[in-house]
């Protein structure tokens, strides 16, 4: 690739991760205000960048080598290009988070180092990051169905989604309808399912964590033990060697 082409891609990265970004926040604003997302500029503003992020993301996948990776890698593209609602534009920050990745901007700005380093071998290496994902997933799409068939907001109905997935369950959202309750249902089954299994996740990393630390620790303890070990052998192997030597005496 040449430079002329590495400018032009670098150009074209940062104006989707831009929009990523931009849309993504508007729909995440939803859950705390009023806006009206389907109507208005807002309502083309959206429509318009699912339409470009639909291109892109065709053209990225005829351009791949490898189907299946690529679909498997850009899973969470393919929800934020759901057309159901524009509350989906939330997924598009993986983009975001993609292109930081793929120009290693954190190295970039000195930001790499321990901290960045645990925090990818934690959300890649565990899989913690494919359970966050469904986990979303479930509680986006049961809270958009919810507030649907219930007639509530979006942000009462993902309230109403967390606490039932978190069982905690405050009861002042409950469902009223039949297909209310089937939602609740499906939540309450594969909702927990995955909340349990992130937070066994988070509790199985620290605890490997501290084990790998203690393990350590011994290793090199036992490490300095052996060498001084090592260095009293040395010692007395000496002290040993000068004791048999002859003691010539001086002549007068």
């Amino acid at each position: 690739m040449t430079k002329k082409q590495q400018k032009w891609l670098l150009f074209y990265q940062m104006v989707i991760g831009g929009l990523a970004l931009l849309s993504s926040g508007i729909a995440f604003s939803t859950f705390f205000t009023h806006v009206n997302l389907l109507t208005g500029s807002l309502g083309v503003f959206m429509n318009s960048t699912l339409g470009i992020f639909w291109i892109d993301y065709l053209v990225r996948l005829i351009l791949s080598k490898n189907k299946k990776s690529f679909l498997i890698n850009n899973s969470f593209d393919m929800l934020g290009l759901v057309p159901l609602h524009p509350v989906f534009a939330i997924f598009r920050i993986e983009r975001v988070i993609r292109i930081v990745r793929y120009y290693h901007l954190f190295w970039r700005l000195g930001l790499d180092g321990k901290f960045t380093k645990a925090a990818h071998r934690f959300f890649y290496s565990t899989g913690f990051v494919y359970l966050l994902y469904a986990s979303v997933v479930i509680l986006v799409l049961s809270a958009l169905l919810y507030s649907i068939v219930e007639k509530i907001s979006l942000a009462n109905a993902l309230w109403w989604a967390i606490t039932t997935a978190t069982t905690v369950g405050y009861g002042d959202v409950f469902p009223h309808t039949a297909i209310g309750k089937i939602i609740a249902s499906v939540l309450m089954l594969g909702g927990i399912g995955f909340i349990g299994l992130l937070t066994s996740t988070i509790t199985g990393f620290f605890t490997s964590n501290n084990a790998n630390v203690e393990n350590t620790d011994l290793t090199l303890l036992l490490q300095k033990i052996d060498d001084l070990s090592d260095q009293v052998t040395q010692l007395q192997k000496q002290v040993a060697k000068n004791q048999k030597k002859p003691h010539h005496k001086k002549k007068s």
